[in-house]
């Protein structure tokens, strides 16, 4: 009996709540690892680089960065910077309010040496919100490549 009720398990722990869902894209860029840190290492500097951001405002609270986006067809979301590291050349954020099916978003950005140019990583984990695991993931990854072309076409 413990045999097949163990795999049916397993599967239901996927969709209960509490569950993290994870989203990871990458992109090799042939530019120096600087240069590709200079185009996405600002952390207002979003609205330079990624198609659904209109407008980057930089804030503070509590000693801690903030950046709130106007994105293009309407909605604002305001991000915290958590951590930040320029040699290592990543930084990490959470959302704090916004309009995407997700809560308890932690995300990071980070450049690193690939042969003689550059990958850029963009991750994150987050609960789904009113919506299945699956569509708040395809939400993520969507922004996650078109920041990550954004990124391509203005580093090169």
């Amino acid at each position: 009996m413990l045999r097949l009720a163990l795999p049916a398990l397993v599967l239901l722990a996927g969709t209960l709540p509490g569950h993290a869902v994870e989203v990871q894209r990458s992109v090799d860029i042939a530019a120096a690892p600087d240069k590709v840190w200079h185009t996405v290492g600002d952390f207002c500097g979003i609205a330079a680089w990624h198609p659904a951001v209109e407008k980057c405002v930089p804030s503070e609270k509590d000693g801690q960065k903030l950046r709130t986006l106007s994105l293009k067809g309407g909605g604002t979301l305001v991000e915290q910077q958590t951590s930040r590291d320029d040699k290592v050349m990543s930084y990490t954020y959470t959302i704090l309010e916004g309009p995407l099916p997700v809560s308890d978003y932690r995300s990071t950005l980070a450049v690193a040496p690939e042969g003689s140019g550059s990958k850029v990583s963009w991750q994150g984990s987050f609960q789904a919100k009113g919506v299945p695991d699956t569509v708040a993931a395809d939400v993520i990854q969507g922004i996650y490549e078109a920041g990550l072309k954004g990124i391509a076409e203005k580093a090169k």
